[in-house]
């Protein structure tokens, strides 16, 4: 049975379960994240990899990104008020006589 590595001792090629502890995310939200394309991520036959020094480069990235001042978007400058839709009212059904 293998036993986890310490914090210092990821390899650089790392799979799901090794990067995730390296992240310090879940495998699941992992796995999702490079499906999505959100996290550099390559496949090795049908597996997961993950190279550390892409994921400290992402990291790098996503972290300084957070620290800029986001671009507001611009608010338009006065609402035009909706036209009011047509109505039309349903017309009752008749009820039947009593048999």
């Amino acid at each position: 049975m293998r036993t986890p590595p310490a914090r210092d001792e990821f390899r650089e090629v790392m799979d799901i379960r090794l990067a995730s502890d390296y992240l310090g995310i879940s495998p699941d939200t992992l796995y999702k994240y490079a499906s999505d394309g959100f996290i550099p991520a390559f496949k090795l036959g049908n597996r997961w990899r993950f190279k550390r020094s892409r994921l400290d480069g992402w990291m790098d990235q996503q972290s300084s990104q957070g620290a800029q001042p986001r671009k507001q978007e611009p608010q338009p400058a006065v609402s035009q008020p909706k036209k009011p839709q047509s109505v039309v009212p349903r017309q009752k059904k008749a009820v039947n006589a009593m048999r």
